[in-house]
């Protein structure tokens, strides 16, 4: 019994260590690649390249290009495609999920004083959630309310304050605080695994037969990725949310995570614009200040 208590702390320790390794490497791609795609300079009068740019990393320079057609053939053998960092990030998460929340559910998930539930009624909740988290995010993505941003960005933000109000009334303040950040989460992984690399190995196959790939599909792929980019901010907070007990059991604790994802998704909003050479410092002082609003509040509204 001591060595399964011993060996399970190991197997915790190494699971939360790669789960914050590889997250670090998904969250860096998207910086990368956003702030690349910002910054690449489009006037090129080539009709196959479609921006250029330079970086200096290590004492060298790298030029990047970004191309409307596909690579000579001999380069597509050692493509490189980033998809394992966001894989691996996924697979360590529900692995950590299943190993310390879903097996001490009774303790870390159920919380009577918010309502009385079954651990295995716990457990189905929260698969259930993450599966009808997707699905609804999905046929969003995929319906025409797409083409319209601020209607699209409304709805989800509605789902969100529902998401994160209903959670709290069924678990308890730290795993509902999690929960959101699964379903959030697990809809990064979604556009990774069915929408992103699928896009890329389409367009990969066109390019081994020699036939013109559908421009439709990097263009979807970019939408899934913007998006998982402008969540970024979100998730890290809440993976770090557990240390921070003054949040997750304030007794308003699902406004202020919804008022944290507007701030995030704002000040995201302003490294993204940077990256295209537009200085807009006050919606970065937007944010900022709308920080320390929400600290205010809190401290007058405390539990």
């Amino acid at each position: 019994m001591e060595f399964l208590s011993y060996s399970m702390k190991w197997l915790e320790l190494t699971l939360r260590w790669g789960h914050v390794l590889f997250a670090i490497l998904w969250v860096g791609n998207s910086f990368l690649f956003n702030y690349l795609d910002n910054k690449l300079n489009k006037k090129i009068t080539s009709k196959d390249v479609d921006g250029e740019g330079y970086l200096m990393h290590s004492g060298y320079y790298y030029k990047l290009s970004r191309l409307k057609v596909s690579p000579p053939k001999n380069y597509l053998r050692s493509l490189i495609i980033f998809k394992w960092q966001s894989y691996l990030t996924f697979i360590t998460g529900i692995l950590l999920l299943g190993v310390i929340y879903y097996y001490k559910s009774n303790v870390l998930m159920v919380d009577k004083r918010v309502l009385e539930i079954l651990p295995s009624t716990a457990i189905l909740l929260s698969i259930f959630s993450l599966i009808i988290g997707w699905l609804v995010y999905d046929f969003l993505c995929k319906s025409n309310l797409i083409k319209n941003d601020v209607l699209f960005v409304s709805i989800i933000f509605i789902l969100l304050i529902l998401i994160s109000y209903g959670l709290t009334q069924v678990y308890g303040a730290k795993f509902a605080f999690l929960s959101v950040g699964l379903i959030i989460g697990t809809n990064m992984f979604g556009n990774v695994f069915t929408i992103i690399i699928p896009n890329q190995m389409n367009i990969i196959n066109s390019s081994k037969r020699n036939k013109k790939f559908d421009q439709s599909l990097s263009l979807a792929a970019k939408q899934r990725s913007i998006h998982n980019n402008y969540s970024t901010f979100l998730v890290l907070f809440i993976m770090l949310s557990g240390h921070y007990s003054f949040i997750v059991y304030h007794k308003y604790n699902w406004l202020i995570l919804c008022a944290i994802a507007v701030i995030s998704v704002i000040a995201r909003h302003y490294f993204n614009l940077r990256g295209r050479n537009i200085h807009r410092l006050y919606i970065l002082i937007t944010s900022i200040v709308l920080l320390i609003l929400l600290a205010v509040l809190m401290l007058i509204f405390k539990s």
